[in-house]
């Protein structure tokens, strides 16, 4: 994305979650003669899904998508690219990145195991990992995991099940607002014995909730015993998975070392992955900062967000001489919302009409066109790039979801799903400022002189919130125009720990943000646009999204038995989000760009749903000492 800010991940959503199709009844036997199903059986399985489908039989050997005879060895080396939890892009001064005090340190998920572990050749399905099995309750409402006794944490201490039972506790009770809102109908956690904990949930339960809980992380009882877990501190905690913790350095760099008797490493979930010796994440405050440090080898992976950069800024005798190669992979998950929120917690901005003369005077066209090289489509969707997007009028099966909801909707959910306006791309597109215009009146407004003033009387005026100055060439168009029809607006850049303490007060008019979804969005979504988020210090919900109507939709989805439920929910969702102007939506493209020193092998087929990286890739030894980078 040109300028785009870093990809913030819905922590527990990116298509992991949901419950498989528990046992089915009897049917009719051969001889035509009716009989009373058998009673519902609990069923044990290898893996979960959504809606209980499962690429993977029981026994596999490893996924499809990693090389299982990957060498190990090397370094990878990358700039933070996403972030979760209570991570920012362009720092760190914590190691605990599941709760909200502080800015958290990229890359701390690898010193962690979960129950079980995503396929990324599959919209949804997980497979054990801690555990090595799941038995379902008929019900659908208790899960028993049985782990694999194999499983310890670092200092050699057995893994058990009390562990899991109490990291689950620990995380609903003082988690992340990411982690606690999603988990809160977990029920309880129990350890029957060593080996085996149940979760139990409440009635009434989202569909996602038991796939949430098999990748939430497991921490050691014991370690948390005489510490506060909710405590800001850079000592490295004690974990069980394929890396820890090595070198630091707040604000500039972390390092991970391979754990070389990591005790996962022969399973069919791990073959072929975790191959560098050590990963390390470097942090920057200044974008041009930290593409001169890629382009002089500091470090070696890079995703290219900008699309100048991409088209003019790669002109290097590395490039030319091989040692840096540029590769376009296509992005099969839904693309993302990224856009400029609108806090409607302030009274300027309850108004729809108000935030869709804001959105009109943004002209992509133009940006599009003399910024960013032509290289992207604008956003119109919260699900762009999936079946997920709502399309002309609504279907029979959105409708039988949008009636019933229909007094709390506007009108415009039932026609046409809304798009931005396409402008003239002149800049100054005046048809439609004049329509903004006429909007601001509808809404009260008036126009002093060159102010306009709120139906209060209040000059209504604008601070657009960030901590990275890279989009301010696509901003100040934007203010001008703004400017035009009497709205003063203007750029304030703040420091990291500044910016992630206003955005987690909500304490903000306009602020930049990328949420990445999955395939199979699920109660996740009430974080990012439920009305019990939007009060919710450090949720997700920057814009303040408190709609009944939408809350119903987001429970049918949370709820939805299959798919195609799924799918008509989710359009019927992206209609009311869309008819909300509830951001002013920027652009999107269906590939990653990725530039890298050429020291890496990845697989020839790679995972179909994410990059792999760098899970799947693995140093190539003579490609280094060809370059000189051995």
């Amino acid at each position: 994305m040109s300028g785009a800010p870093t990809r913030r991940t819905l922590l527990l959503g990116a298509g992991w979650l949901g419950a498989g199709t528990l046992a089915g009844v009897g049917g009719l036997p051969r001889a035509g003669r009716a009989q009373a199903a058998p009673p519902p059986e609990a069923r044990i399985a290898h893996g979960l899904s959504s809606f209980g489908e499962l690429k993977y039989p029981a026994g596999f050997q490893n996924f499809d998508y990693v090389n299982p005879a990957a060498p190990k060895g090397g370094r990878f080396s990358a700039q933070l690219a996403a972030t979760f939890g209570n991570q920012a892009s362009d720092t760190f001064n914590t190691l605990n990145v599941y709760v909200l005090r502080g800015e958290g340190a990229a890359g701390m998920n690898l010193t962690f195991d979960t129950l079980m572990v995503r396929a990324l050749d599959e919209p949804d399905a997980l497979y054990g990992l801690l555990a090595r099995s799941v038995e379902i309750s008929p019900d659908g409402l208790t899960y028993t995991f049985r782990l694999r006794p194999q499983a310890r944490f670092h200092d050699g201490t057995r893994l058990t099940a009390r562990d899991v039972a109490f990291s689950l506790k620990l995380l609903k009770e003082k988690g992340h607002p990411e982690i606690a809102q999603v988990i809160r109908d977990m029920a309880d956690a129990v350890a029957t014995d060593d080996a085996t904990v149940t979760v139990t949930f409440a009635p009434g339960r989202s569909r996602d909730l038991p796939l949430v809980i098999a990748t939430l992380p497991v921490f050691s009882a014991a370690y948390y015993a005489g510490r506060d877990f909710e405590a800001s501190t850079l000592e490295p905690p004690l974990g069980s998975g394929p890396y820890q913790v090595g070198r630091l350095d707040v604000g500039r760099f972390i390092e991970f070392e391979r754990v070389r008797d990591y005790w996962g490493d022969d399973l069919p979930v791990t073959a072929g992955q975790n191959n560098f010796d050590a990963i390390r994440y470097e942090y920057f405050r200044d974008r041009q900062v930290a593409f001169e440090a890629f382009k002089s080898g500091a470090f070696t992976f890079r995703e290219e967000f900008t699309a100048r950069v991409w088209a003019t800024g790669y002109d290097l005798p590395a490039v030319a001489e091989g040692r840096i190669v540029r590769a376009t992979i296509a992005d099969a998950t839904p693309s993302g919302t990224q856009g400029w929120w609108i806090n409607t917690r302030r009274e300027a901005f309850r108004d729809p009409r108000v935030r869709e003369a804001i959105g009109l005077c943004f002209d992509f066209e133009w940006t599009n066109r003399n910024l960013m090289f032509g290289a992207y489509t604008r956003t119109a969707s919260f699900f762009e790039n999936s079946d997920l997007k709502a399309t002309g009028k609504p279907s029979a099966e959105e409708l039988a979801l949008l009636d019933p909801i229909r007094q709390n909707l506007p009108a415009e959910v039932f026609d046409d799903a809304w798009t931005p306006p396409v402008s003239d791309g002149s800049g100054q597109d005046r048809a439609l400022l004049s329509r903004a215009v006429a909007l601001l009146r509808e809404a009260g407004c008036t126009r002093d002189g060159g102010t306009l003033r709120l139906p209060g009387g209040k000059p209504l005026e604008i601070e657009f919130l960030d901590s990275d100055p890279a989009l301010e060439p696509h901003t100040h168009p934007f203010i001008r125009n703004l400017g035009l029809i009497g709205i003063k607006a203007a750029i304030r850049n703040v420091d990291p720990s500044q910016y992630q303490s206003r955005l987690k007060d909500f304490d903000f008019d306009l602020t930049v943000r990328r949420f990445s979804n999955g395939m199979t969005p699920g109660a996740e979504l009430r974080e990012a646009y439920g009305s019990g988020s939007a009060g919710t210090q450090g949720s997700n919900n920057l814009a303040g999204v408190a709609s009944p109507a939408i809350d119903a939709l987001l429970d049918r989805i949370a709820d939805a038995a299959s798919r195609a439920d799924l799918v008509s929910a989710c359009r019927a969702l992206d209609r009311c989000l869309r008819a909300g102007r509830y951001w002013v939506p920027m652009w999107y493209s269906a590939s990653h760009r990725i530039a890298v020193w050429d020291v890496y092998g990845r697989p020839a087929l790679g995972p179909k749903y994410g990059l792999g990286v760098p899970g799947v890739w693995w140093y190539e030894a003579d490609r280094a000492r060809r370059i000189g980078r051995n």
